[in-house]
């Protein structure tokens, strides 16, 4: 899984810096470099043979600005970091504050400056592929007293050297999040009670039109009933995202329209939430907004079959399994939406699954069990989330 990865991600972006430094200056003509060292700024014992550039992560720091910013809605926060750097230029000699020490220092700040922001892949670079933004670099003042105080000793001499920073790193936390089944669910008899298995009551916002939606989660195919005042007024309709809506009741304190299930198609909205509007015509052919409410669209999840599942020792009953796991519902996401599997059993869940095969349409997910990761055989719920909404229904699958 992508998000396991980032435990990887400090080394990932030493070895990024180190081979956009090497690959811009390792064949230029005027102050060529033959390696980029990664360690403390010291000389080579044998120096007189290449001259390099030497990369020192001096200081890990944790993001103030992102400490409590979570990926999942309710989730712990990862930790994000503040890498700084010091940057040093040795030539043949191995000296560090020589004329071509210089030149060669001068040609990593260029670099580094055309490297303003790292946007690193998940096929190139798998430990930083899920940052969710990009890396900035920012230059640091290198100031005397810093480098005197990173190269003091017996041994050390003062060199010559630049400072910088990048963030924010993400390193996601290593144990799977605490989702929980929706409380008022009849799962043993199958049956979902709509709006009554979770309601969270909306305040009134600051705005004197809308206050309220009932219910603030609805599904495809559900009525929901805007509470506020003047809802009685002529030409209103409804925008729910992107969509605009049709009223099928008004009173002046309350006005219902209905989640078309035309949206089941999978192309014009995904799951999450999305801002719900009042909207009047004008006469002058311009439109009038409420203030905005946020409704979250979920998805529905309608079944869980496993697929291929096969024991790792086939000759072992207690083998844990891997295969496949096809979900099948309406909204279930596309390849860019936040969308999170948990397999759950007892009272917490096993195993967090954040890369899937979509269908074009998102009805049907195709989750993978590796091999190599295999998860033990049993009885387990299936949890979905796409962009921080769970779907109502959480179907058994049994492995």
């Amino acid at each position: 899984m992508a998000l396991a990865d980032s435990g990887r991600a400090i080394g990932a972006v030493t070895q990024l810096l180190q081979s956009r430094l090497f690959g811009a200056l390792g064949s230029l003509p005027q102050a060529p470099i033959q390696e980029v060292t990664v360690g403390r700024p010291e000389p080579k014992p044998t120096a007189g043979t290449k001259p390099r550039l030497n990369l020192f992560l001096y200081e890990v720091e944790f993001d103030g600005h992102l400490m409590n910013v979570s990926l999942d809605a309710g989730q712990p926060a990862p930790a994000w970091l503040v890498l700084r750097y010091l940057m040093t230029a040795f030539d043949n000699e191995g000296e560090s504050d020589s004329t071509r020490a210089h030149e060669i220092l001068g040609q990593g700040i260029r670099v580094l400056q055309a490297s303003n922001f790292l946007s690193p892949t998940a096929q190139t670079t798998p430990a930083l592929g899920d940052n969710p933004d990009l890396l900035k670099l920012t230059f640091e003042d290198a100031s005397s007293e810093l480098l005197s105080r990173l190269m003091q000793g017996s041994d050390e001499r003062y060199r010559c050297s630049v400072a910088f920073q990048v963030r924010p790193v993400l390193v996601a936390p290593a144990e799977p999040p605490s989702y929980s089944l929706l409380v008022g669910v009849d799962y043993l008899g199958g049956t979902v009670p709509g709006e009554d298995a979770v309601h969270v009551p909306v305040l009134a916002s600051l705005g004197p039109e809308i206050t309220r939606l009932d219910p603030d989660t609805p599904e495809t195919g559900e009525e929901v009933t805007v509470e506020g005042i003047d809802l009685h007024l002529g030409a209103l309709s409804v925008l729910l995202g992107s969509e605009r809506l049709g009223a099928t009741s008004q009173k002046p304190d309350r006005l219902t329209f209905r989640v078309p299930s035309s949206l089941e198609d999978g192309t014009r909205l995904s799951a999450g939430s999305h801002a719900v509007y009042v909207e009047q015509a004008l006469p002058a052919g311009r439109r009038r907004k409420s203030n905005p409410l946020l409704a979250g669209l979920l998805p529905r999840l309608d079944a869980a079959t496993p697929a291929g599942i096969q024991p790792v020792q086939p000759a072992n009953p207690a083998s844990p399994v891997h295969g496949a796991i096809t979900l099948d519902g309406v909204l279930l996401g596309t390849a860019e939406d936040e969308v999170y599997v948990g397999l759950f059993r007892g009272d917490r869940i096993l195993r967090l699954f954040d890369a899937f095969t979509h269908s074009g349409d998102q009805k049907q997910l195709t989750l993978t069990i590796p091999a190599a990761s295999p998860i033990a055989r049993g009885d387990y719920r299936v949890i979905l989330r796409v962009n921080g909404r769970q779907a109502r229904n959480s179907p058994a699958v049994s492995l």
